[in-house]
């Protein structure tokens, strides 16, 4: 197995076994605050959240290959990030919109709100079957 982490400091995502061996870089170029990051090991991919100048969601294969961008309009401050495998459905929260929303991971289609709060800073979120978890500050 691997582990996958995003370096705030060097604004970079990287990979390296279970063991911390075989450590490397798998994305540097155009990221500016990489913030959290999903990894889908059955399809291969691995998507990210963005702070940066371009906030944005970004999907890659588990190797960096392929780089594409999901989302690059009306969001702020992507937070956390999770896949619901069976509906095939990627989501996330944005501290600043104060929403969950969600897309399909394949396509970045059928983007649609999953709740919207006001003064809610939400900070992290997860999947599980039919249940939606979130926490905020």
């Amino acid at each position: 197995g691997n582990i996958y982490w995003t370096d705030h400091g060097f604004n970079l995502i990287e990979v390296a076994r279970l063991n911390g061996s075989f450590r490397y870089v798998i994305l540097s170029q155009g990221l500016d605050q990489p913030r959290s990051i999903a990894v889908h090991p059955e399809k291969g991919y691995l998507f990210w959240t963005e702070w940066g100048q371009s906030p944005c969601i970004g999907k890659a294969h588990l190797d960096g290959s392929k780089k594409v961008l999901l989302v690059s309009l009306g969001i702020a401050w992507p937070n956390g990030i999770s896949i619901d495998y069976e509906e095939n459905k990627l989501y996330w929260c944005d501290a600043r919109t104060d929403k969950i929303e969600r897309i399909d991971l394949e396509s970045g289609g059928n983007r649609e709100i999953v709740l919207s709060g006001s003064n809610v800073d939400m900070f992290s979120v997860a999947v599980f079957g039919a249940y939606i978890y979130w926490s905020d500050r």
